[in-house]
This record gives structure tokens, C-alpha cells and sequence, in this order.
């Protein structure tokens, strides 16, 4: 059986230089380190900074003392402002394209702009998005909920990072028809396209596609999400574990590609897992 890896997979520089700053604040600093919510969407990874550690905690609330790092996602200011009100450190590891977004966001409304966010509500990087764009901000996850806007002289149009461009291009054509002025930015990270136009062209030269990434990351459930609509046969799994010998009945060529809070060590054991197998 062959095996092909897509050309753009695993973690993103957004995610390598989250973990990097995690384990260098863990190495330098005095007294206890936690991370704001698991570091990635990954619990290999979360157990390793554990191991380090290193604690996540869903609250500033929780924290009394010591350093708090920020993940790849971000928060909203008032997080970090209540962070350093309680006197703790603040390391703030926020994805540079996470920051961007935050930082247009916030640029729209204070230029007077109705600010529309086009991502998943309850994603850690849209909460904080919403926070820096201040009140009255509004995040859509459809068209149906762009069509529910009431018009707006000027709108401002951001989007969570690891969104499918298409449909942010069809939120934005969207958004056209609700206001006399609309200003759109494109907030998508480059590596998470990237990574969805690898895994489709593999897809769709194999008979079986997997998708290697936790059912909590966003960016590995759009992989699986897109290489469906080309391959019938994809499977999104966290580990090698949950492989199972009847998803390649009759296959001769199985496409592998991973989301960008996925390990390089996650991505090797599903290799070597065909190694051991007669299929």
C-alpha cells in the first residue's frame, strides 16, 4: 500500500511559536507557569507542556500568582487587562495573524464601522476577535446569518484564521448587500489555505484519506471537511489508535494530512502503523 503525505501539514508557525514560548517561559521563569487554556488544540502536546509543568487553567480567575501565557489564539484586552491587574506576568503567545485580525477589528470600529466576524462564536480566537472589535460587534457563521443583519451605513469584515476562503469571499459578497459602505480584510492564514489546497489535491488521487487531528482543533475538522467533498472515504482520527483495518479494504494509495495543532510524533506513529498491518 502507498502512503502520501501532503506537501503542507502539522504544526503552523502560529503553533510552533506558541509551544516554543511555553517551554522557553517554563525553562526561565520563577514560580508557577500556566497557559490560558490549552497551549493548542492537541492533548499530546497539552500533556507534554504538563510535563514541563506547566498547568492550563480556563480563567485568570483561577490564577493567583506567576505567569500566564497566552495561547496561539488570543484573548480579549480585558483578559490580559485583569491578568496584569491581579499582578501577574503576562507572555503573550498570540499567532502574529491572530494579532492582526484583533488589531483590524478594533481599527473598524473605531472607524465607525459595524464589525462582522465571520467564524464559530465559541472559538477562543473569535471570542477574543469580538473583544477587540468592542461592543456591537457581531459574528456570523452563514450566509442566512449575514442576511439577518439589519443595513448598516459602513461594515467592517474580518475573519477567524482558519476559515475556508471561498466561504469567507461569499460572507463578504454577502455583506455588500447590507450597507452603503463595506470595508472586508483578509484575516485567513496563508498556512491554513495552503494546507486545505495540499490535502485536496492528494485526495483526490487516492482511494482512502485521513486526517490526522483532535475533534476540538477547528482547522483539522475543515480538512476533513474539504477532502470529503472530493473523497467519500476520509476519516479524521487524534492517533493511530483509532485506525481500523476495514477503512482500507481494497485501497492501494491512502492520502495522510494533519491540522496545524498536530505533532510531528502523532503524524509518524500513523505512518508506521501500515508498516505492521497485512490489508
Amino acid at each position: 500500500m502507498e502512503i502520501l503525505l501532503a506537501k503542507e501539514y502539522g504544526f503552523c508557525f502560529g503553533v510552533k511559536r506558541a509551544v516554543k514560548t511555553v517551554e522557553e517561559t517554563a525553562a526561565s521563569a520563577n514560580g508557577p507557569v500556566y497557559t490560558l487554556g490549552p497551549i493548542v488544540h492537541n492533548d499530546e502536546v497539552v500533556a507534554q507542556m504538563q510535563a514541563l509543568g506547566v498547568q492550563a487553567k480556563d480563567s485568570i480567575d483561577e490564577i493567583d500568582e506567576g505567569t500566564v501565557v497566552i495561547r496561539a489564539h488570543g484573548v480579549p484586552p480585558e483578559t490580559l487587562d485583569a491578568a496584569r491587574n491581579k499582578g501577574l506576568r503576562v507572555v503573550d503567545g498570540t499567532c502574529p495573524l491572530v494579532i492582526r485580525a484583533q488589531q483590524l477589528a478594533r481599527a473598524l470600529h473605531d472607524d465607525g464601522c459595524q464589525v462582522v466576524i465571520y467564524g464559530a462564536p465559541e472559538h477562543p480566537e473569535v471570542v477574543g476577535i469580538a473583544g477587540w472589535a468592542g461592543e456591537g460587534s457581531v459574528v456570523v457563521q452563514s450566509l442566512e446569518d449575514v442576511a439577518a443583519l439589519p443595513r448598516s451605513k459602513k461594515i467592517g469584515v474580518v475573519s477567524q484564521t482558519t476559515k475556508i476562503p471561498a466561504d469567507y469571499q461569499a460572507v463578504v459578497g454577502a455583506a455588500m448587500g447590507k450597507c452603503q459602505e463595506l470595508r472586508a480584510h483578509n484575516t485567513i492564514c496563508n498556512a491554513t489555505a495552503q494546507r486545505q489546497t495540499a490535502a485536496v489535491e492528494v485526495a483526490q488521487q487516492v482511494d482512502v484519506m485521513l486526517i490526522i487531528g483532535e475533534a476540538h482543533s477547528s482547522n483539522s475538522r475543515r480538512l476533513a471537511e474539504v477532502c470529503a467533498q472530493v473523497n467519500p472515504r476520509t476519516y479524521r482520527i487524534a492517533t493511530a489508535d483509532e485506525l481500523e483495518t476495514a477503512w482500507f479494504v481494497g485501497a492501494e494509495r491512502v492520502g495522510v494530512t494533519a491540522g496545524a495543532s498536530t505533532p510531528d510524533a502523532a503524524i509518524e506513529r500513523v505512518v508506521a502503523w501500515f508498516q505492521t498491518q497485512r490489508i
